[in-house]
């Protein structure tokens, strides 16, 4: 069996890989998007599905206000005394000399749960993970953040205290067992007992173009910890800008039940036509990469000898686009289809932003999607969106919207969505004489001073009736169209920069962290809360 990376397409990074038994789960980062926490199933490493996403109510996780690239960074999901145990932060800021970062725990006697309310375990850095000791004891691991240093590396090193089950809370010491290597900004760490060894698996580099997969090894587990003599297991920070997988970094071990590793590791595809980019002086290469689905996850096959550090098994540090699968049976999935109706309530591809209280956004009835619009496309608070993760280089997408705007600040339609300073929105809305019109709204990452691009004259509409609108992505370039409901698709006339719905547009490469949606929206900033209905959607990704 071969398996084709990335395993998870589309923005699904900082995975962390459990088994139990003979079923396989990654759990990943969903930042600001709604419900936290994506974990998938598979039976073989190579076919996922997506199962559950745990942080569903508002005494799990509360987003409203988080930032763009806040909310939930890094789970750390383990099985131990017939519990699952998922780690997650909550970041309420994330510039400057300070950030706000929380973490919790939480609990469930199966996959699907039920998930337990949350255990606030400490907010003094991100990326925890709980170790289970042979022993019975757990150990909480985290980096710790430390604003007094100046400059780029406040990353303090890598913590550990024990965590009380009995209590609920994190009883005893703070040991710093680990502070990194000169790759600095040490993070993301793993923990790891074999052949009377402790084994710390971190992540250094920032989660750029240079990030990548350090190892270390002690006998005791406050350490010290020794830096594995090759010291990155695995990085794509010296590959050629062609090599498929780019800012490899961020891992997570898992042995089969027939005593195999693999290593899941996040990665970025950039798009081919920004690799090899012409820079100007002054400008860093990594500035004009793009990477519209954000960081994947993908799969390596290690070698691991006793008493030895693990080492890919291709060779080398660099990761493979395709590697040899665990001796298992294929278990394909179900694809998800390529139309999707709301008969059967909202499909399980999309999200929404932040906000615990779905019913103040949305709702589904009578096989109606219903959006409910409020603040603006910049709001950090009550934002109606409804989206699904762009996983292929190339797709498109349509849906058919039924609203009839009372006037200009009441608008709604299809949006290719990054964050608050990228998008692009083909809006239905009014004039100022109230007349029903189309028109786009674009915002190219141009931060920080970030406007609003009015690239098409508004086009007008029949006053009431149901329209098409859809879109059409290759590679850099976005072209949106409409249909009215008998009529023939028409092109808007211009193509968009697609490019700027990445990761790196904007503010640079490894200062935003999700990836690119497409979806439904409403807006109403009059605070009306006038809606908008939805009918379908469909989306087809081009692979290859």
């Amino acid at each position: 069996m071969r398996i084709e990376n990335p395993i998870l397409p589309g923005f699904n990074p900082d995975p962390s890989i459990v088994r139990v038994d003979a079923d396989y789960y990654i759990a990943t980062s969903t930042f600001e998007w709604y419900p936290g926490v994506q974990i998938h199933h598979s039976r073989d490493l190579k076919h996922w599905a997506l199962v559950t996403r745990p942080l569903d109510r508002a005494a799990q996780l509360d987003m409203r206000g988080d930032p763009d690239s806040g909310g939930v960074w890094a789970p750390c999901l383990s099985h131990a005394d017939g519990l699952f145990w998922l780690i997650y932060s909550d970041v309420k800021r994330r510039d400057g000399a300070w950030k706000d970062s929380h973490n919790y725990l939480v609990t469930a006697p199966a996959i699907e749960g039920p998930w337990s309310d949350p255990v606030h375990l400490n907010s003094s850095g991100f990326d925890p993970s709980l170790f289970h000791d042979a022993d019975g004891r757990k150990w909480l691991l985290n980096m710790i953040w430390n604003h007094n240093r100046e400059g780029g590396d406040r990353f303090g090193g890598i913590v550990m205290q024990e965590y009380s089950v009995e209590e609920g809370r994190l009883v005893g010491e703070i040991h710093n067992i680990y502070r990194g290597t000169d790759h600095k900004l040490v993070e993301g760490p793993h923990l790891y007992r074999r052949d009377g060894f402790y084994y710390l698996l971190t992540a250094e580099g920032g989660t750029g173009y240079d990030h990548a997969v350090t190892m270390a090894q002690s006998r005791d587990l406050f350490g010290p910890y020794e830096t594995d003599p090759a010291k990155h297991v695995l990085t794509s920070k010296d590959t050629d800008p062609d090599h498929l997988l780019q800012r490899a970094g961020h891992a997570d071990i898992v042995e089969t039940q027939n005593g195999e590793h693999f290593m899941v590791h996040l990665c970025s595809r950039p798009l081919p036509e920004t690799r090899r980019a012409v820079t100007g002086a002054g400008i860093h290469a990594d500035e004009v990469r793009r990477s519209p689905m954000g960081r994947e996850t993908a799969i390596q096959r290690l070698v691991w000898e006793e008493g030895a550090f693990p080492r890919l098994a291709q060779g080398g540090v660099a990761p493979a686009a395709e590697i040899d699968g665990p001796d298992l049976p294929e278990a394909p999935v179900e694809p998800i289809p390529v139309r999707r109706t709301f008969a059967d309530g909202l499909p399980s591809e999309f999200q929404w932003l932040r906000n615990p209280e779905r019913d103040r956004l949305f709702e589904v009835t009578d096989g109606v999607l219903r959006l409910y619009g409020r603040e603006s496309p910049g709001s950090q608070f009550e934002h109606a969106l409804v989206a699904r993760r762009q996983d292929a280089l190339a797709y498109s997408a349509e849906t058919e919207i039924d609203v009839t705007p009372g006037d200009y600040q009441h608008f709604a339609g299809l949006i290719a969505w990054y964050g608050r300073n990228k998008f692009h929105y083909l809006s239905v809305t009014a004039d100022e004489a109230g007349g029903r019109v189309l028109t786009i709204y674009s915002c190219a990452a141009d931060w920080p001073d970030a406007r609003i691009a009015y690239p098409i004259e508004p086009i007008s509409l029949p006053e009431e009736g149901t329209l098409r609108l859809g879109c059409d992505v290759d590679g850099t370039g976005l072209r949106f169209r409409y249909a009215l409901p008998d009529g023939d698709w028409q092109d808007t006339g211009v193509v968009l920069d697609q490019s700027a719905i990445s990761d790196e547009a904007g503010n640079g490469p490894g200062n935003n962290f999700t990836g690119a949606f497409v979806g439904m929206c409403a807006h109403d900033t009059s605070g009306r809360g006038r809606t908008a209905d939805f009918l379908s959607f469909t989306y087809e990704g081009r692979h290859g």
